[in-house]
């Protein structure tokens, strides 16, 4: 048995049902969209097992760009949840077959709620498709699944649909990455565009020295701080001396480097940033000027020193 011929088999099969969903494309597409862009409520995804699953995370993507959503287990909404949809909800429910008895279920409820009702099956012809406002057609030509049984190439195409209706909401609502940000605080993103430069600073024991400080001096206060750098005040204005400008001292001054003092090695007019400079803003200035950190001025004071 070759196990990389039935993984290159099940690629195939799932890659395929997501192509088939280009033909199976109607103007319901685009009344969904419609609706969901002119609800005052919130977008719900309620689906059964597998269906429940790829729902959550269709709900999740939603919610994380630009369209207020969350996931209803219909179970838990039979017994009570129902309790959290209002009027003004979209409601988006996923079956396989269309038949899902857990899902059929709530519909009289959003029929009576008023509720528009977006349904996501293979079948058009069931009972959840034809009860729905618009019925997105997922249905595909075979499951990867050897048996035909587990649900495979069916939730791939779901989930291909799901990620249809998050990203086209996201242009109609022209989201760009700072809306993203703010629902990511804390990846990456999140930090560049949100983040400002004191709330990530280095404050603590900063490397301050005067311009008469010795060499030794130098050396021993820039290790210390691990920032890479050391500050020099003269005359109340801040100089650095980063350890390139050490490196290229001991290259030309060799021996005679402890001869010197912090004046010697100082540069005037170090890159400097306020507080309440962004993260991002900041990070592309040293990208631009080929440094690694940057001083941080409250306008008057060096407060802190910021480093990639």
């Amino acid at each position: 048995m070759n196990y990389q011929t039935l993984a290159l088999q099940v690629f195939d099969i799932e890659a395929n049902a997501v192509l088939g969903l280009k033909n199976r494309l109607t103007n319901n597409f685009d009344s969904a969209i419609k609706s969901i862009l002119t609800s005052q409520g919130r977008v719900i995804i309620c689906g059964m097992g597998k269906s429940g699953i790829i729902g959550k995370k269709i709900a999740a993507t939603m919610a994380s760009t630009g369209t207020p959503s969350f996931f209803m287990h219909p179970g838990e909404a039979y017994h009570g949840d129902l309790g959290m949809v209002s009027p003004d909800d979209v409601f988006i429910a996923i079956s396989n077959s269309g038949e899902t008895d857990e899902v059929v279920k709530l519909i009289p409820f959003l029929k009576d709620n008023g509720n528009v009702l977006i349904a996501m099956t293979g079948n058009p012809k069931s009972t959840l498709a034809l009860a729905a406002n618009y019925h997105l057609d997922v249905g595909v030509e075979q499951e990867a699944c050897p048996l035909q049984l587990a649900p495979t190439a069916s939730t791939t195409a779901t989930l291909a649909m799901g990620d249809a209706l998050a990203v086209t909401l996201m242009k109609a609502r022209d989201f760009k990455p700072e809306n993203f940000a703010r629902f990511h605080p804390g990846g990456s993103l999140g930090r560049r565009l949100l983040s400002r430069v004191e709330n990530e600073m280095s404050t603590e024991n900063l490397p301050i020295l005067n311009a008469t400080a010795s060499m030794a001096d130098v050396i021993t206060t820039m290790s210390k701080s691990g920032l890479g750098l050391a500050i020099v005040m003269a005359n109340d204005v801040a100089h650095v001396i980063t350890d390139g400008d050490l490196r290229r001292a001991i290259e030309r001054y060799q021996a005679e480097l402890f001869s010197k003092c912090a004046n010697d090695l100082m540069v005037a007019n170090p890159v400097t940033v306020k507080v309440g400079t962004r993260v991002e803003d900041a990070l592309q200035l040293m990208d631009t000027k080929g440094i690694n950190s940057v001083l941080v001025s409250d306008g008057q004071n060096v407060v802190g020193v910021f480093k990639k």
